[in-house]
């Protein structure tokens, strides 16, 4: 067709035969080939539908651009990025049923889903983009206003849970809520303690889920993160009465017993909530060089380590998730022992491993900067219950940072929603890490000092 020059005229359908395609019901009949919608009236509002308060829908008139018709809302949003005159928008049959998934997701950013993408039959946006069947008991797939963290079918790892008191647990919790298979690993010397709290129900409350079933771990790994071999461990510690009987405890043996569990590329997720500064309560000007660097190896290194080892074992896709701490940037009197170091290396290690694992195996890595938290671990710092109140007091969310928050932030990392997310950051501690003065001092959330 010459430039300029206007198309042919060509036969309109009539209405019957659109009928159900719109909206994607059962008795949708496909047009004749060449057929095309047929133009109608315009009319002056852009009609928006909300789930009602009794169920149904309530219409809310926008001004629209461009004149639409009510018959085609649906396709208005095609309509404006691709004519600038309603009037010569023209589609067949088969490209508006695949541009009413778009503009179903382009709705869906943005808070105000129309009908077809409320409730309409199976279609891409839920299978194809986030892994997952949203369909009702109609076969419907069903949008209720927010994307959901699918993650059935995804295999996760959770390092660093021994009880049900800190980020760790919540994380894992978390990963199985959104669908996961997931497996955790212990330090030895806890691995009993924490398999006897399972055993006897001592923990049931936390485990319980939303359904009402109990959180169930598909195996149970004891892990010593600084030891990258078993033979790197020394003779009298494997031969310990807490280690003795544990097996290969090493981030290596842990590879091979997920291999021969579960085939050549078991995983999907990998969460590292480790750490251990054994001079964590001596300030920086007294640390040892021993335990300086046991800081480093034991909570910096081993995100090192097991990703050398576990991601060869990650599918494409994967992403392994860490956790941080605020002190990495700014000094934290208290928080000692080389642990501000040894953050601040984990949050270096981030982004570098971002760039080579995402080159090598397609795995994303993010960590996350969670405010402090009442853990039966932090409480090794000395002054935790305080940090809290203080991060309380100061943070423009002036609440207590729960470890589900946290736990609901790394299944979202860990999720096809954060798909392009590496090499990150991600701050959860209500905000507080964006304050540049403190509105409430240490002295006013209780005795003591900070060091």
């Amino acid at each position: 067709m010459v430039a300029g020059e206007r198309p042919e005229p060509r036969a309109e359908p009539g209405r019957a035969e659109l009928a159900d395609v719109r909206t994607g019901g059962a008795q949708a009949r496909e047009l004749r080939p060449g057929a095309r919608p047929p133009a109608a009236e315009p009319v002056r509002e852009h009609l928006h539908l909300h789930a009602a308060p009794g169920g149904g829908d309530e219409r809310v008139g926008h001004p629209a651009p461009h004149g639409v018709a009510a018959e085609d809302v649906h396709l208005e949003h095609h309509a404006l990025l691709r004519r600038r005159d309603v009037g010569e928008h023209r589609l067949d049959c088969r490209v508006a049923v695949e541009e009413r998934d778009r503009v179903a997701a382009r709705h869906l950013r943005a808070g105000d889903a129309p009908e077809p993408a409320r409730e309409r039959r199976g279609s891409g946006i839920g299978e194809r983009d986030l892994g997952g069947d949203w369909r009702g008991e109609r076969g419907h797939a069903i949008f209720q206003g927010m994307l959901p963290i699918n993650l059935a079918g995804k295999r996760a790892l959770v390092a660093g849970v021994a009880d049900d008191g800190g980020f760790g647990f919540a994380i894992a919790k978390c990963l199985a809520m959104a669908g996961a298979s997931v497996s955790v690993a212990t330090w030895p010397p806890a691995l009993t303690i924490f398999r006897n709290l399972l055993e006897r129900g001592k923990i049931d409350a936390s485990r319980r889920m939303p359904d009402g079933s109990l959180l169930e771990f598909e195996r149970i790994y004891p892990l010593d993160a600084v030891f990258d071999t078993l033979d790197d461990a020394p003779a009298e510690l494997r031969e310990s009465k807490r280690y003795k009987d544990t097996g290969d405890f090493s981030i290596g043996g842990l590879a091979a017993q997920l291999v021969a569990d579960f085939g050549e590329r078991p995983l999907d997720i990998v969460v590292h909530s480790l750490a251990n500064g054994p001079e964590v309560k001596k300030p920086l000007l007294e640390v040892s060089r021993g335990g300086y660097l046991s800081a480093v190896s034991a909570s910096a290194y081993s995100m090192v380590s097991m990703l050398q080892r576990l991601g060869p074992l990650m599918r494409p896709g994967g992403s392994l998730v860490s956790l941080t701490y605020m002190a990495s940037e700014r000094a934290i009197p208290g928080y000692g022992g080389g642990m501000s170091s040894a953050k601040a290396a984990l949050e270096s290690d981030t982004r570098t491993l971002a760039f080579e694992a995402g080159r090598a195996w397609g795995v994303r890595v993010n960590t996350i900067s969670a405010g402090p938290y009442a853990s039966r671990a932090a409480s090794a710092i000395g002054i935790i219950d305080r940090m809290v109140q203080y991060c309380k007091a100061n943070a423009p969310l002036p609440e207590e940072l729960s470890a589900m928050e946290v736990g609901q932030a790394a299944a979202f990392l860990s999720s096809p929603l954060a798909s392009a997310i590496t090499g990150h950051t991600l701050y959860v501690d209500k905000g507080y890490h964006a304050m540049g003065m403190a509105v409430a001092g240490w002295s006013d959330v209780g005795a003591g000092t900070a060091g």
